[in-house]
């Protein structure tokens, strides 16, 4: 049984449960440890789904109004624990803390492998997202 529940993630336990999903490459290196502090610290929606011995196998991190818009940065399951719909769970419930499916509207960069699994939630994709980045990004993978 896996519960889901409102919570703050440290970056150790954070940094331990990206080597375990598909979202270990989805940063750069720069500043990685000192930044990934910071999303963790300050993400306005901070879910993590425990198994019955209390390990981290999924969360969903994301930045909301709590009133029209809600941007997922982080949706990830463990690999041991995908298609038993956590990743499903964890978005029902990022969409129900940031105000229901009625006033938020729901976006986020997906992986091109992971589009299949937005697209059976009903999310479609989305061509009115504009982008603004002057930084550096170099590619890693966190091990």
């Amino acid at each position: 049984m896996t519960i889901i529940r409102e919570e703050r993630l440290t970056p150790e336990e954070y940094v331990d449960f990206l080597k375990r999903t598909d979202l270990s490459s989805q940063y750069p290196r720069e500043r990685f440890e000192e930044r990934i502090g910071r999303l963790l610290a300050r993400a306005s929606v901070s879910l993590a789904a425990r198994d019955e011995n209390g390990t981290l196998v999924g969360a969903l991190l994301g930045l909301t109004d709590f009133a029209y818009w809600l941007f997922v940065t982080d949706l990830g399951v463990d690999r041991a624990y995908e298609r038993q719909g956590i990743g499903t769970a964890l978005m029902k419930k990022a969409l129900e803390t940031a105000g229901g499916e009625r006033d938020i509207a729901v976006y986020l960069v997906a992986n091109e492998n992971a589009v299949p699994f937005y697209e059976k939630l009903g999310m479609e994709r989305a061509d009115d997202v504009m982008k603004y980045w002057r930084g550096e990004w170099t590619d890693f993978t966190v091990e």
